[in-house]
C-alpha cells in the first residue's frame, strides 16, 4: 500500500470514527438506559441488501440506503464478501467486508481485479475502495406504512493500479489514479406488496467504476450520475431485482474504444440462513475497451452477522 492509499484508508477511518463518535454523542442517555454496543443481528432476513461491487450494502452494482449486516440500535455486525462477474472477453473479481454500528454507520473495504489480458496480455486492472456510510434520516422497516424512505450519504475512496502498459495510456489522456464518489442513497420498503425501490444519486470522476482511474483531459469535473433499484421480495429469503446504473463518458474523445456504457443487471438474491446469502445475475456492461455489448454472468456469496 502506497503513501496515497495509505491516505484514503487514514482519512476514511478517520471519518467512519467521527461520525461514529458524533452519532453516539447525539443519542446519549444515561447508561441505564442505552444498552452497551454488542454484536446483535436484530433486522429482518435480507433488510441489510447485499453487498455491491464497491462493498457497500445494497444491490450488486449500486449502493442502497441500508447499513450492512443485521445489527440494530445498540448493535455492531458485518458481512464478507466474494463476487465473480465473467462477460464474453472480461471478468472482475471482487472481494471485502463492511461492518456497521447502530444500523447508522457502516465502514466498508474491497478489493477489485479485473482481467484485461484480451486487451494488453498478463494486465490485471486493480481498484481499491474504501467506504463510509451514514444513514441520516428514515428506516426503512419501522416506517414501511409511511411514504418516509430511508436516505443515508456515503464516500467511496477509491484508489486503481492499472499497471504500466494501461498506465502509460492514461497518463496521456491525465486521468488520474485515485478519486472520490460521493452518493445520496433513499431506500424505500413497501413491507404488504414486498417491493423495495432505491434511488442513488452519485458525483464522480470515476471512469468504469475507476479501474480506468479518474477523469480526463477532456473532462475534469464532477458529473451526477443516477443509480436506479427495484426489488420483489418472492419471499422472506428470496428477492428478484433490476439494476441500471447511469456512468460518465470522459474518455470517449479518445475514440469509440473508450466510449462508456450504462450498467444493468437482473438479479435473484437467496439467504437460506440468516448468515449466508447468494445472488446470481445477469449483467450487461455494455462497451468496454473495444469490446461492445459486454453481457455475461454474476455470481456473489455474502456472509453475514
Amino acid at each position: 500500500m502506497n503513501r496515497m492509499q495509505r491516505s484514503h484508508v487514514l482519512a476514511a477511518l478517520g471519518l467512519a470514527l467521527a461520525l461514529i463518535a458524533a452519532d453516539l454523542q447525539a443519542q446519549s442517555a444515561p447508561p441505564a438506559a442505552r444498552p452497551a454496543l454488542t454484536p446483535g443481528n436484530g433486522k429482518l432476513l435480507l433488510t441489510g441488501g447485499v453487498s455491491s461491487i464497491d462493498g457497500a450494502a445494497g444491490g450488486g452494482l449500486t449502493p442502497w440506503a441500508v447499513i450492512g449486516g443485521y445489527a440494530t440500535e445498540g448493535e455492531f455486525g458485518g458481512t464478507a464478501f466474494v463476487t465473480r462477474a465473467t462477460t464474453q472477453n472480461y471478468a472482475l473479481t471482487t472481494w471485502g467486508a463492511a461492518v456497521g454500528f447502530h444500523d447508522r454507520v457502516e465502514l466498508s473495504l474491497a478489493r477489485q481485479e479485473f482481467n484485461a489480458g484480451v486487451v494488453v496480455p498478463d494486465t490485471t486492472l486493480k481498484l481499491d475502495i474504501v467506504g463510509i456510510k451514514l444513514r441520516v434520516a428514515g428506516d426503512a422497516v419501522l416506517e414501511a406504512d409511511t411514504l418516509m424512505p430511508q436516505i443515508a450519504i456515503g464516500a467511496e475512496f477509491k484508489r486503481s493500479n492499472p499497471g504500466a502498459a494501461v498506465g502509460g495510456v492514461l497518463d496521456s489522456v491525465a486521468a488520474k489514479r485515485g478519486g472520490v464518489d460521493l452518493y445520496v442513497s433513499a431506500t424505500k420498503l413497501f413491507l404488504a406488496p414486498g417491493i423495495l425501490v432505491n434511488g442513488t444519486l452519485r458525483a464522480t470522476e470515476a471512469n468504469q467504476n475507476g479501474l480506468l482511474g479518474f477523469g480526463s483531459s477532456d473532462q475534469g469535473r464532477y458529473q451526477l450520475e443516477p443509480e436506479l433499484s427495484v426489488v420483489l421480495l418472492l419471499r422472506k429469503n428470496l428477492a428478484l431485482g433490476a439494476e441500471y446504473r447511469f456512468k460518465p463518458n470522459n474518455l470517449a474523445f479518445a475514440g469509440s474504444a473508450f466510449i462508456e456504457d450504462d450498467w444493468k443487471d437482473l438479479f435473484i438474491a437467496w439467504a437460506p440462513t440468516k448468515n449466508v446469502s447468494v445472488t446470481a445475475a445477469y449483467v450487461d456492461l455494455g462497451n468496454i475497451v473495444g469490446h461492445t455489448r459486454q453481457t455475461g454472468g454474476y455470481l456473489s456469496v455474502q456472509l453475514a452477522y
